[in-house]
């Protein structure tokens, strides 16, 4: 399971980021090959190439690690290599360390656009 939400989050990421997948095997040091494997639920990284990943996404690990937000379609898309946008337009998404205060009013502002995402 947690393969599955990994490699949604890191194909949203690539997404968001206009970066390839052979672009994220060189910057982690991983084959490309090694990386569709992953992506394909075909191979299980170890914590390492899971860290090396999230680095060179620029990405927390913990962000990566996180229920995804994608549904089935969008999901294919991207294990395709369709070009989607996993969100609209004036949306983006960020990783960060807060206050207690502070995550919880952006706790507040994510609930409240993803009900605008809904609709």
């Amino acid at each position: 399971m947690y393969n599955q939400i990994f490699f949604t989050n890191v194909l949203r990421t690539l997404d968001e980021q206009g970066m390839t997948k052979s672009e994220l095997a060189d910057k982690a040091g991983i084959s490309v090959s090694f990386l569709s494997d992953l992506t394909n639920a075909k191979a299980n990284p170890s914590l390492k190439v899971l860290d090396a990943i999230a680095r060179a996404l620029n990405t927390a690990l913990p962000a990566l690690l996180e229920i995804t937000d994608l549904d089935e379609a969008t999901l294919a898309a991207l294990m395709d290599g369709q070009t989607t946008q996993s969100l609209p337009d004036g949306y983006v998404r960020v990783s960060a360390v807060l206050t207690p205060f502070q995550a919880f009013t952006v706790k507040r502002w994510d609930e409240e656009n993803r009900r605008k995402l809904k609709r």
